[in-house]
């Protein structure tokens, strides 16, 4: 049996993990990285940027389609390559994972352990078979994996989830698509417009993350004129047929589907990865479900010299907010047992569908009841209007007194760039009226959001 000694272990080579390894180094104490499976980030093998690339095809692909009119006259029906889009979603999602790679393989080989690694207290690591990690504080940055419902495992290879969709050497013709968050949208719609027939499913009312209604109602009028989107509705069997899936699924209406598909693509959430690390052998808090009760403002688990960071802390699973745990994390555990708190930056997600989805700030449902609520509609909006991007709506928050600046809700065109501007604001501590003293441009997209402020200024 080998063993080491370091400052601080790091389990997970993922964003969270070498962001916290570099933090313990900027810190001046020593980290070793643990990684029990491939290295290369989950953003760059399975996550937003392969996604990124089918989404810019399927753009590609729907822009051909509705050029007509423009004026612009296609000659024949468009024809999708599926076996070159994937050419070239793998070629470039080589590229981005061998710039990790690179970093990783830029790191002293004395930093690195490869294996699964297994707590035996709250500072010792068994790391494979045939290492020992001694360290005196731990950062875990294991991220996270695809729920899968027992109903589904009985599937195999037809069961797919998004990480295995980029191993495709061609799209299939059916696909049904269960979830219908960030993932499951994307997905679903990229798919579509590349000529797979897609059926996405919720069971619930959730789409996208939305949380105010009116922009949700919208955003689920749009969707559902461009792919087979359904709401409420639940599947209650799926069965192999062969290199099909049969599907029933039942609405809340009590309106029965069945239909077959080549593949189930689950995109139903993803649990933190927790599990099997032998917390219960550290003097980590567990609740009913093996999880480690956490500080979410320093990372700490509580009663214990260990740190959470990125997606294993299930507390806000995106790639900036994981950039920023491994900070906060790696810190903390290099200066143990002094450690500070984090200082949030505004929340803000997007979700890359056509059209667009964000979020800044608070959201609808954490708004206090007196809030102003100031709205456009982007239909009639000029810019968006010229480009044939004219489907979504803005509605923004503010204080009722002050005309604080609180938060937005969006779908619609240009709401990755919107949706930074708006989160800028609110990190700025910007009124309604003050975002309304900057320069708007004519004729730009951002111009319905002036419109949508002045909304607000009146009713402040």
């Amino acid at each position: 049996m080998n063993t080491f000694e370091t400052d601080v272990a790091i389990i997970g080579a993922g964003t969270a993990g070498m962001t916290a390894y570099r933090a313990v180094q900027k810190a001046g104490r020593r980290a070793v990285l643990i990684e029990g499976g491939p290295y290369g980030t989950m953003c760059a093998r399975v996550g937003c940027m392969p996604s990124k690339l089918l989404i810019a095809a399927a753009e590609a692909a729907d822009a051909v389609r509705r050029a007509a009119p423009f004026g612009v006259r296609i000659q024949g029906s468009v024809r999708v390559d599926s076996r070159q889009v994937m050419e070239r979603v793998k070629r470039e999602r080589d590229r981005f994972v061998g710039f990790v790679l690179e970093s990783i393989n830029a790191m002293p080989a004395t930093d690195k352990l490869r294996g699964q690694a297994r707590f035996l207290s709250d500072q010792v690591l068994q790391v494979g078979d045939n290492a020992q990690l001694k360290a005196k504080c731990t950062v875990i940055a294991t991220g996270s994996s695809p729920f899968v419902p027992d109903m589904y495992k009985q599937l195999g290879e037809r069961l797919v989830v998004n990480d295995d969709v980029f191993s495709w050497d061609a799209l299939p013709q059916r696909v049904l698509v269960v979830g219908t968050g960030p993932v499951g949208l994307e997905m679903g719609q990229a798919l579509s417009r590349l000529g797979v027939e897609v059926c996405v499913l919720g069971r619930g009312e959730s789409l996208g993350g939305i949380s105010d209604p009116v922009v949700k109602a919208n955003a689920l009028a749009a969707f559902q004129a461009d792919f087979d989107l359904r709401l409420n509705t639940e599947v209650r069997r799926v069965v192999r047929h062969g290199n099909q899936v049969e599907a029933r699924f039942v609405s809340k209406e009590g309106e029965e589907t069945v239909a077959r598909f080549d593949y189930v693509l689950m995109a139903a959430g993803r649990p933190a990865n927790v599990h099997g690390l032998g917390l219960e052998n550290t003097s980590a808090r567990l609740d009913g479900k093996g999880r480690p009760a956490l500080d979410a403002s320093t990372l700490q688990v509580k009663g214990a010299p260990i740190f959470v960071a990125g997606d294993a802390n299930g507390l806000v699973p995106l790639l900036h907010e994981a950039s920023d745990d491994g900070y906060l994390a790696g810190t903390n555990a290099a200066n143990f047992p002094e450690i500070k708190p984090r200082i949030r930056r505004t929340p803000l997600s997007i979700v890359f569908t056509d059209p667009q989805i964000t979020h800044a700030g608070l959201a609808f449902k954490d708004l206090p009841g007196d809030a102003v609520v100031g709205k456009v509609d982007f239909e009639n909006q000029g810019r968006s209007r010229i480009m044939l991007k004219n489907r979504g709506k803005l509605r923004v928050y503010a204080h009722p007194g002050s005309g604080l600046f609180l938060g937005a809700e969006m779908v619609g065109p240009a709401a990755e760039h919107i949706g930074h501007l708006l989160a800028w604001a609110i990190q700025a501590k910007l009124t309604v009226a003050q975002m309304l003293e900057m320069p708007f441009y004519h004729p730009v997209i951002e111009e319905g959001v002036r419109r949508a402020l002045r909304d607000a200024v009146k009713q402040v």
